[in-house]
Formats: C-alpha cells, sequence, structure tokens
C-alpha cells in the first residue's frame, strides 16, 4: 500500500447508475483538490452547494460539498465529499478530474477503513463491524453488526482488560515497591479479578458457535420418505420454485439448498432425497448424502404422509419439528397444506422462534481470530489461577502480561504506561 499520507479518493457509493452519488477525498491536499476545482472549502463539519469545474473551466456538476476536519471525520483525516448527481458519466468525469491532480491518487479496496483503524477512528472490532454491516443481509444481522461497530465487543474487551492491568498492578506493587505504602498481601483481591474475568470470558466463548451462525446462516433439513411433501414444502417456505415437484417417488437426488431470510435470521434450507430403501444407486447416494447432511444440520423438519410417523435413518432431537403434510388431503386439521396454505405460517413462525433461541443476546464474538485470541488469554488465566498461591509474583505477573496481550489482538495493545499509571493511582506512590 502507497503512504499513508497521501491524499486519496474513491466514489463511495456503488456504481452504476442513481439518484445521488458520492466520492470521497481523504488527506492532506482534499482542500487543495477542491480548489483546483473552482470551490472553495466550506466551514468544517458544514455543506455547501457548488458547481464543480475541469481545468479549462468548464462545468464538471453541481455538488452539494461537504468538509470534515481531521479528526473529526470517518478516517480522522481532512475529508471532502462530493454529492454528485448519480450520472455515469458525471461520476467518471469528477473521478478523471481529480485523476489528473497529481498530489491525489485512487484509494486502495478498504484504505479509509485502515486509515480510519490507523488513526484511532476505529478499532479492529469496529472495522469487523462495518465490514459485517455492508454484508448484511437479515435484521438479526444487522443488529448484531450495529452493537459490534458501535463499539460493544471494545467496551467488553476492555473491561476485562482493565481488571487484568489492576491485577498486574497489584502483583508487581509487591515486587517492585515492597518498602511503599502498599498492602502486605493483594493475592486475594487479585484472585477476584481474576476469576471474574474467567467467568465472564468463558460465557463469552460458550457463544461463539451461535452468534457466528448469525453470520453465516442456519440449516434447517427437511426430512422424509418419498413424495412426503418436501419439495412442495420448501418452495412454499422459500416462495420459489427452487425445487422440482413431482408425483414420481425419488425425483429428488441431491440436496437443493435455499437461502431465505426467516423471522430476520439467514436460512438455508435443505431439501434431501426421500429415505427409503432403493436398488437404484444413484438414488442410493442421494439418500446417504440426505441422512449426512440432516445430521449435521441446526434444525430438522420430519415430515409424515401417513397416519402415524415412520421410523427415520435420521435421529430426532429435542427441538426437531415432525408434522403431519397435505393436510387437504387426508382431512387431519393439524397437518400442514401446501396447497391451501394451513400451517405454513405457524411452521415458519415456529423455526424462526426455536432458531432465535439460539442466539445469545449477550454474544459479540463471532470471528475465527476472535475466538482464538479468547481461548489463548483464557487458558494462561486458568493456568495462572491454579497456581498462583506457589508461583513467584514475577512468573503470575509475566503470565497476565502474556493474558493481557492476548486480548490486545483482538482490539489493541498494552502499554507498560497503563500499568503504571494503575499502580500510582491506586497506591500513590512516588508521590
Amino acid at each position: 500500500m502507497t503512504g499513508a499520507g497521501d491524499t486519496i479518493f474513491a466514489l463511495a457509493t456503488a456504481q452504476g447508475k442513481a439518484g445521488v452519488a458520492i466520492v470521497r477525498i481523504s488527506g492532506p491536499e482534499c482542500c487543495a483538490a477542491l480548489t483546483a476545482m473552482g470551490v472553495s472549502p466550506p466551514v468544517p463539519r458544514s455543506s455547501r452547494l457548488a458547481t464543480l469545474r475541469d481545468s479549462e473551466g468548464d462545468i464538471l456538476d453541481q455538488a452539494l460539498v461537504l468538509f470534515f476536519e481531521r479528526g473529526a471525520s470517518f478516517t480522522g483525516e481532512d475529508v471532502i465529499e462530493l454529492h454528485l448527481h448519480g450520472s455515469v458519466a458525471v461520476v467518471r468525469a469528477v473521478l478523471m478530474e481529480l485523476e489528473r491532480m497529481p498530489p491525489l491518487r485512487m484509494a486502495e479496496p478498504g484504505e479509509f477503513t485502515r486509515r480510519a483503524l490507523m488513526n484511532g477512528r476505529l478499532d479492529l472490532t469496529q472495522v469487523q463491524g462495518l465490514a459485517d454491516v455492508i454484508d448484511a443481509e437479515t435484521e438479526g444481522q444487522r443488529r448484531h453488526a450495529m452493537r459490534v461497530l458501535d463499539g460493544e465487543v471494545s467496551r467488553r474487551v476492555e473491561g476485562w482488560r482493565r481488571d487484568l492491568l489492576r491485577a498486574i498492578a497489584l502483583v508487581e506493587a509487591t515486587i517492585d515497591f515492597a518498602d511503599e505504602d502498599v498492602p502486605e498481601d493483594v493475592s486475594r483481591e487479585v484472585s477476584m479479578l481474576l476469576s471474574g474475568v474467567i467467568e465472564s470470558v468463558s460465557a463469552e466463548l460458550e457463544t461463539v458457535r451461535s452468534v457466528a451462525r448469525l453470520k453465516t446462516g442456519f440449516e434447517v433439513a427437511l426430512v422424509g420418505e418419498p413424495n412426503a411433501g418436501k419439495s412442495s414444502l420448501l418452495n412454499a417456505l422459500s416462495n420459489s420454485d427452487a425445487a422440482i415437484v413431482t408425483a414420481v417417488a425419488g425425483t429428488t437426488r441431491d440436496i437443493v439448498e435455499v437461502r431465505c431470510d426467516i423471522n430476520g435470521l439467514p436460512v438455508t434450507l435443505l431439501d434431501t432425497a426421500g429415505l427409503r430403501e432403493t436398488s437404484d444407486e444413484v438414488e442410493l447416494i442421494g439418500v446417504n448424502r440426505a441422512i449426512t447432511r440432516a445430521k449435521s444440520a441446526d434444525l430438522r423438519i420430519f415430515l409424515y404422509e401417513q397416519a402415524t410417523p415412520p421410523t427415520w435413518d435420521v435421529p430426532v432431537l429435542d427441538q426437531d419439528i415432525v408434522i403431519r403434510s397435505k393436510g387437504d388431503l387426508n382431512g387431519d386439521a393439524n397437518a400442514i397444506s401446501v396447497s391451501t396454505g394451513a400451517g405454513i405460517p405457524g411452521l415458519l413462525l415456529c423455526i424462526g422462534t426455536i432458531l432465535s433461541e439460539r442466539i445469545p443476546d449477550a454474544g459479540l464474538i463471532s470471528r475465527e481470530r476472535d475466538r482464538a485470541s479468547l481461548d489463548v488469554a483464557l487458558s494462561i488465566m486458568v493456568e495462572v489461577q491454579a497456581k498462583m498461591s506457589d508461583a513467584e509474583p514475577e512468573l503470575v505477573s509475566l503470565s497476565l502480561r502474556d493474558s493481557a496481550s492476548a486480548l490486545s489482538e483482538i482490539i489493541g495493545g498494552v502499554d507498560i504506561d497503563e500499568i503504571l499509571d494503575e499502580v500510582f493511582s491506586s497506591f500513590c506512590i512516588g508521590k
């Protein structure tokens, strides 16, 4: 990546024709670039309507111009935003004019966000949250991503780090300032701080898999004998014609997957081959795949047509749904019917409720990198807790530093000055 001090520019909105297109310019020369287009920069954090011109004096566009000064912008640098008419030709002309200005260059992918990170406007978790906001397809994904972008992960991790820093300060006070006015025994408070962090981090790690499912999506498998109505139900639940529906048994040979939104959650519905004994080699492969995939799914919907459920080759777990199909034909008021729509809204509600209960409201961590850092931090703390009564204070301090450093990989660094500040503020040492 080219130097961080460069002035960069790029289209900040989607490519193509639109009502409005925004071009962002970030860096020390952004105001000079605006002046070169015949416009004086507006007052910081204000806007003005202005006519942009090229180097020949010809009009490029009438734009709304905004100026954010250094420290108050998204990137932390001086930023100019040009809100243009969303014409492809207008955007192209403005970008070409900026490209002709020697101090400026086109931004690389993610460079504005990278500068926000480097300038302290966002931390690593907020950068990830921003990416998740952009990628969000469902309401559940949006809500979770906004919590991360708002800094909730940062505040949680900072709370753990703060307690570890306090514990380190207490331990190091007994090492470096033994003759000063410090408590004789700090082990009880250190133990309490450590226990609290261990409990909280452990609880967070227990939610990682479920929270990750909120991003990647839940898998819901439709399971049953041939002609139980699985394909018809998949089409009804997803409001599509993804699966072929015929009266011929064994029509579905491979797994049909349809991505949809159920109760604000991303769900992949799996239409599997009908479970039965068969001598058809291709169908047998489909049946075996159906069994394997259904067993690994997050939720299974077992469909049956006859009066009582059959015995399936896939185990029925506690929260799995077992329901009779073709209620319009068998007269069962409790059965669903794809033809009439009976029971379909209730089934959708049931699926959404079951899956929503698996998303803990308190869980935030979902990325493997963050999970690995929490795992390292937790294992170190558990080891320290087990050996603290017999270990040398220097080793306890060193281990706690390693644990704090593991947490710092999620959001930022641990500075020795933070520890010294805690020591001096707690015990008034060196006054």
